[in-house]
């Protein structure tokens, strides 16, 4: 038994051939960006020791010109970036860039407890878990020798390392490294010692600290009877 033929008029023919025509386009144009793709890995990119035809060397690894700085890394401040005076002599004093605040002292406590804890402890007594862990326990922070040393000194074991202490220059910035050097400082006023001894600068943000502490603590005393007295 023949199937039946199928005719259709011109007019037909011609409104069907209008729609499917996009979709063969559409079709054709994914067919050829596959053809053309790039895989990610073999991407036009030069190699590490590669040679290459664009530099006069033709080498793909070229060496920065004589007497060139990488933008923000000229250390023309010894003070700030390596605890100095220019002489070579450990700072007593922050650098200029760094200033006693608050703000200061609790990012110091942040890296401080990140970076020195596992070894120092969170009160600097040297009884870290690494240390309970059978790593060498360090002096506590606040041993006279460590107390007379200047703040440049802590600055520069953080960023040379000091005995079995590794260097942390390339984990903890110049910035935190001032002020886990300054935290440390609190760390060894806490031990013994009292408010005048500490720098003027810090004793007033202490002092206002205080003060805002104690007019919370009144606040949330008064909220607390103005809702008892409300029921």
């Amino acid at each position: 038994m023949n199937s039946p033929e199928i005719k259709m008029s011109p007019k037909a023919l011609d409104k069907t051939m209008h729609r499917i025509a996009p979709c063969l386009l559409l079709l054709a144009v994914a067919l050829l960006a596959i053809g053309c793709r790039q895989d990610m890995q073999d991407q036009p990119k030069l190699e590490a020791f590669e040679t290459s035809d664009f530099f006069r060397n033709g080498v793909s690894n070229q060496v920065p010109p004589a007497g060139t700085v990488a933008r923000g890394l000229l250390k023309d401040d010894a003070h700030f970036w390596f605890g100095r005076t220019e002489s070579g002599q450990l700072v007593s004093e922050l650098p200029e860039q760094v200033s006693w605040s608050m703000e200061l002292l609790l990012r110091g406590q942040e890296r401080y407890d990140i970076y020195c804890a596992p070894c120092h402890d969170t009160t600097g007594a040297g009884r870290g878990m690494i240390v309970r862990r059978g790593f060498k326990q360090p002096q506590p922070l606040w041993e006279d020798r460590l107390v007379d040393m200047p703040i440049g000194y802590f600055y520069d074991v953080a960023t040379n390392g000091f005995g079995i202490m590794p260097a942390y220059r390339i984990q903890v910035p110049e910035e935190d490294r001032w002020a886990i050097a300054s935290y440390i400082r609190v760390l060894q006023a806490s031990q013994g010692r009292v408010l005048e001894d500490l720098p003027a600068g810090l004793q007033q943000e202490f002092e206002r600290g205080m003060k805002a502490q104690e007019e919370a603590k009144a606040a949330a005393a008064a909220h607390h009877d103005d809702h008892g007295a409300g029921h």
